[in-house]
């Protein structure tokens, strides 16, 4: 594609934009088909919703797989949607307050808590979602999962109140921040936009340092996220070297020892 069908495609798009009209593709509306006949559609959308989608997608082909595709050896797969979440997602966008019951680890219940929530996270390796909110009795950021969650109820906060809220929860996670930069080996520069690619869920910036050729890559992330950090640190193996952040550091010169105490003669 040239540079002047780059600039005219961009004006297109732009021009959609503004006007509020979203473009999509064939692909793009069968993979939509098949997921509204997922039984989790039913939960996901009202049913105006999901009949409105389906009057739109009517004159599309369905997508044909005739049994030329199939899987062996697969894990059950679990249901990324929760009910909770139609009832969450327009309190979070309201920043209005909740009043909820939730089950600890222990079995231990708590009920009535009043709280303010902050926003949902889902979890890629548990297939899970949390909720992160602010418990008002203990002053403590807290993440509860929904399975978890036996009732929650909105309630109406002033504009007062949400903005010191939110101000706390900021305040807690820029408490939480950590840092480490992690330095690419020069003879693997062409795989910039893999290795990027692997730490894309966290906050990144990435300098070029000319003089010997190396991309160093500043990741800021929580402390709790330490572990699945050295995760994909490791997972990268001789592509990165982690070259600032104590902690970082530390652990995986520990596990490289665990590793080479495997193979020491007696």
């Amino acid at each position: 594609m040239s540079l002047f069908e780059k600039i005219f495609n961009y004006q297109i798009v732009s021009r959609l934009d503004e006007s509020g009209v979203f473009a999509t593709t064939s692909q793009e509306r069968i993979w939509l088909q098949s997921m509204l006949a997922d039984p989790a559609a039913t939960e996901a959308f009202t049913p105006s919703t999901l009949d409105k989608l389906r009057l739109m997608l009517a004159d599309d082909e369905p997508l044909e797989v005739d049994g030329s595709l199939r899987e062996k050896a697969g894990i059950p797969a679990s249901p990324v949607y929760h009910p909770l979440l139609r009832i969450l997602r327009p309190i979070l966008r309201s920043r209005s307050g909740i009043c909820m019951s939730y089950r600890m680890r222990n079995g231990r219940v708590h009920e009535r808590i009043s709280g303010f929530p902050y926003k949902l996270e889902f979890s890629m390796v548990k297939k899970e979602w949390s909720l992160l909110w602010y418990n008002r009795r203990h002053r403590a950021l807290m993440s509860t999962k929904l399975t978890n969650i036996a009732t929650i109820t909105e309630e109406e906060f002033s504009s007062e109140k949400t903005a010191k809220f939110t101000q706390r929860i900021l305040g807690i996670l820029e408490s939480r921040k950590e840092q480490g930069i992690i330095e690419i080996m020069p003879v693997y520069n062409g795989e910039l936009s893999r290795i990027l690619y692997a730490f894309s869920c966290f906050e990144k910036e990435v300098e070029y340092v000319q003089d010997v050729d190396t991309y160093r890559i500043t990741l800021t992330f929580q402390a709790d996220e330490c572990e699945y950090v050295l995760s994909k640190i490791r997972f990268l193996g001789k592509r990165v070297k982690v070259v600032q952040g104590s902690r970082l550091i530390s652990r995986m010169k520990e596990t490289i020892g665990k590793a080479l105490a495997r193979y020491e003669e007696d």
